[in-house]
């Protein structure tokens, strides 16, 4: 408890400060004086004084650094050495309060490295003999045969041996839509493996597999990320020399020891030190109305200096999940919405993204819940299903060539979707092509307009993303962005973030899923996707949108600006209260007592005025 109090803990803190506040009431009131032996406002000057005198100690002493805790220090040892207890408690709370604020502005630690250290494999499936026992996944050696089941994470980096499958990549790439693996292909750890069983050869050990690599690259840029010093401590410095070179001269020049203690106790720099946290603490409620959160007052700071915006595709710009864009018939026997009743009921029972999307296409068009008989599933290829006594296939090119169906009669009509990175899903009734459908992420409705108002306002957007070009490059021209750099894996994406980050163009990054945490981490700031964002997304970023609108982001970096505008304007006038206080000090016009309730006039300002920030809305 004696420790907390010590080091400035926010609970400890809090309860000081309410004794302090019915203290100094009761100083000032003279209650009870003819009761009390000593001024209550010792209260004031114990609780809230010995942590600031401690710390002021400490810095000098042990960290040969001076802060503003060793300018208030010393007007409490005047004040209390004047027997002006009340201009000394005074002084005390303000910075308490101001230490507060900070506290509360700061935000809680990211647990983006325990999240990812969480979902890592703790354990393999390793064929000893033919048979399969388990083992800590660090006991994997390579070159070891492993076999993973369906709904598993893939323990460590590797080649598929044997069996076909698909593999939920999202983790390392962010692809919304599963990637069909089979003999031959590699795998990486912390993967998820779909459908069926397979057999692989591990070709790194735990230590050195793409999950713990991205849990050591997290550790690192959050390391490299140095936090915001508070403009009084940047000048704390200079604040000391000069008030005490203001107080020495009054003394000498008036002969008045009192004159010079009052000098001291209104250049104490409360109105300074709230200038900044209490403009952060409006600017972050006021963009929590909207549905944003700012993590903290060093994280808003750099969101109000960004000049470049970096946009992960899936989940980000596109709303994250397969819809049918095109149901395309190539028989004249057969309508569109033929192809897509039937290639749906075939689909019916699947599991895969794919098959659910179709499902869904159709019973939004208003089709009846019928039922497909003799359904099969070839994991990662396709579905076979029997519709009104005809067999009818769905899948992928390949697996249409497998069962010897030519496709080359859609080719021609669904290369124009092909060009725009979708895929297709063929349909054949007994063994002839009949059709196809074409899937793929679409763009947000309100991403254009987002994008050129960020452009409006010297904001350059950009695209980075791990799915194939053709699918980033059709995005982009839809969103209106030129920069697009795709195929990029996690590392990559991060090395891209770092060229900006604390360079000319600050960079901000924006993304919702695992494979984005380094790049969120290692951008001078990092904006997650609330709503669909992963857990370890949304830890590792500064800024998060709730419920994912990115229409509100012109509005974020306006009011990130406005914010660090009106702490400029917090400081020079708390600069001016005091400067003018020390002139009406030297004078003779303000005593000590005065003087803390004038200097307590210049914190209800920046207060007052930090305030007005809730005003401002999002138009």
């Amino acid at each position: 408890m004696l420790h907390h109090w010590l080091e400035n803990e926010p609970k400890e803190t809090l309860v000081c400060a309410v004794l302090s506040v019915i203290s100094l009431v009761l100083s000032i009131t003279g209650a009870l004086k003819a009761v009390l032996p000593f001024d209550i406002a010792w209260i004031a000057i114990i609780l809230c004084g010995t942590p600031i005198l401690i710390g002021a100690f400490k810095g000098v002493i042990f960290e040969h650094d001076i802060k503003a805790d060793l300018l208030v220090s010393l007007a409490l040892i005047a004040s209390a050495l004047t027997k002006e207890y009340f201009a000394a408690g005074e002084v005390a709370l303000i910075m308490q309060i101001g230490s507060l604020l900070e506290d509360y502005t700061s935000g809680k630690a990211r647990e983006s490295i325990e999240k990812l250290i969480k979902i890592t494999p703790q354990r393999a499936r390793v064929l000893r003999d033919g048979i399969p026992a388990e083992i800590p996944v660090e006991e994997v050696k390579v070159g070891d045969v492993l076999s993973v089941l369906a709904g598993e994470t893939v323990p460590v980096d590797g080649t598929i041996l044997t069996g076909e499958t698909s593999i939920d990549q999202s983790v390392m790439t962010g692809e919304s839509i599963p990637v069909d693996k089979t003999a031959g292909d590699t795998v990486s750890s912390g993967t998820i493996n779909q459908y069926g069983t397979f057999t692989m050869r591990a070709d790194s050990v735990s230590a050195d597999s793409s999950l713990q690599r991205m849990v050591r690259l997290a550790e690192e840029a959050e390391e490299n990320k140095a936090p915001i010093v508070t403009a009084a401590d940047r000048w704390a410095t200079w604040l000391v020399v000069i008030a005490l070179s203001c107080a020495v001269i009054t003394w000498i020049a008036t002969g008045e020891f009192m004159r010079a203690v009052t000098v001291l106790v209104v250049f104490c720099p409360c109105a300074f030190i709230l200038a900044t946290p209490t403009a952060v603490l409006a600017g972050i409620g006021n963009a929590a109305r909207v549905g944003i959160i700012v993590r903290s007052g060093d994280a808003l700071e750099r969101l109000s200096k960004i000049r470049r915006v970096a946009f992960d595709k899936t989940g980000t710009l596109t709303y994250g999940k397969p819809q049918v864009t095109a149901v395309v018939s190539v028989l004249p026997q057969f309508s569109d919405s033929d192809i897509l009743r039937m290639t749906a009921l075939a689909e019916q029972q699947s599991e895969h993204p794919l098959g659910k999307a179709i499902w869904s296409a159709y019973e939004k068009a208003g089709g009846k819940n019928e039922t497909a008989g003799d359904f099969h599933v070839i994991a990662g290829q396709g579905v076979s299903a029997v519709v009104e006594g005809k067999t009818i296939l769905a899948g992928k090119e390949d697996f249409m060539r497998s069962r010897n169906i030519d496709v080359g009669p859609c080719r021609e009509a669904c290369q124009s979707e092909l060009d725009q990175g979708a895929t297709v899903v063929y349909t054949a009734i007994e063994e002839q092509p009949i059709g196809f459908i074409a899937l793929r992420d679409t763009l947000r409705e309100d991403a254009k307009a987002t994008l050129e108002k960020l452009k409006s306002v010297g904001i350059t957007p950009m695209l980075l993303t791990g799915d194939n070009e053709q699918a980033a490059s059709a995005i982009a021209a839809s969103a209106g962005i030129t920069d697009v750099r795709a195929n990029l894996l996690p590392e990559e994406k991060m090395n891209i973030i770092r060229g900006y980050a604390g360079g000319a163009e600050p960079i901000c990054m924006i993304g919702d899923g695992v494979n984005d945490a380094l790049a969120l981490t290692s951008a001078d700031a990092g904006i997650a996707m609330g709503g669909i964002g992963s857990d370890i997304a949304v830890e590792s970023a500064d800024a998060v949108l709730v419920s994912d609108d990115i229409k509100r982001l012109p509005y974020l970096f306006d009011l990130m600006q406005k914010v660090m505008k009106k702490v400029q304007i917090n400081i020079i006038a708390s600069l001016i209260i005091n400067l003018t206080a020390v002139v009406l000090s030297a004078l003779g016009i303000l005593t000590p007592i005065t003087g803390a309730l004038w200097h307590n006039c210049g914190s209800v300002f920046v207060v007052v005025n930090a305030a007005l920030l809730l005003r401002v809305k999002d138009e």
